[in-house]
């Protein structure tokens, strides 16, 4: 039996997986995962490309950073976390306190092939290629490398795998315990 020491906030660019790996995760270590877009859709009943259109990003990044304080309460989980978390200090911040943060990577290819037929990216609207993807990755990554504690590749890999990698690490650092 698995137990989660902290909580593990998954963060990468939009399309590389969190979601589905805080899936795997949750089901192979036997905790809760919550998806912090799924969460903020749920309390303001509208979909994020709504958030944005409506009230603008600004007001879609405070709500990321109120659900971290929400969270505080939670018993250690995995939290998939939004492309854009990352982009306030405060809420990197506020995730080193809860927890670790773990960084997944993948090439703009892959992301492309995650996200090609979505309708729900505003920051993509409109640009949907692999060159988009991989600007808006290019202006993203020393945010997410500065803000993570720990890094997977996950190109080539099905979600289960990357579950199964990232428990590894989590044992190494001791964020999984077994008992």
């Amino acid at each position: 039996m698995y137990q989660l020491t902290e909580h593990i906030f998954l963060i990468g660019f939009m399309g590389v997986g969190k979601t589905s790996t805080a899936r795997n995760l949750s089901r192979q270590l036997g905790v809760r995962e919550y998806d912090t877009d799924r969460l903020i859709v749920q309390q303001q009943e509208r979909e994020i490309s709504a958030i944005f259109a409506q009230q603008g990003e600004e007001a879609f990044r405070q709500m990321e950073t109120d659900l971290l304080d929400e969270l505080k309460s939670y018993s250690p989980s995995i939290i998939a976390c939004g492309g854009g978390m990352v982009l306030r200090e405060e809420n990197v911040r506020k995730m080193k306190e809860q927890g670790k943060i773990l960084l997944l990577l993948a090439a703009p290819e892959t992301i492309y092939e995650h996200v090609k037929d979505s309708t729900n990216r505003p920051l993509l609207a409109g640009r949907m290629n692999v060159g988009a993807i991989a600007e808006l990755m290019g202006e993203r990554e020393p945010r997410y490398q500065a803000a993570a504690d720990l890094k997977v590749e996950t190109d080539g890999m099905i979600p289960r795998e990357v579950a199964e990698k990232v428990i590894g690490i989590l044992r190494e650092n001791g964020s999984v315990t077994v008992s």
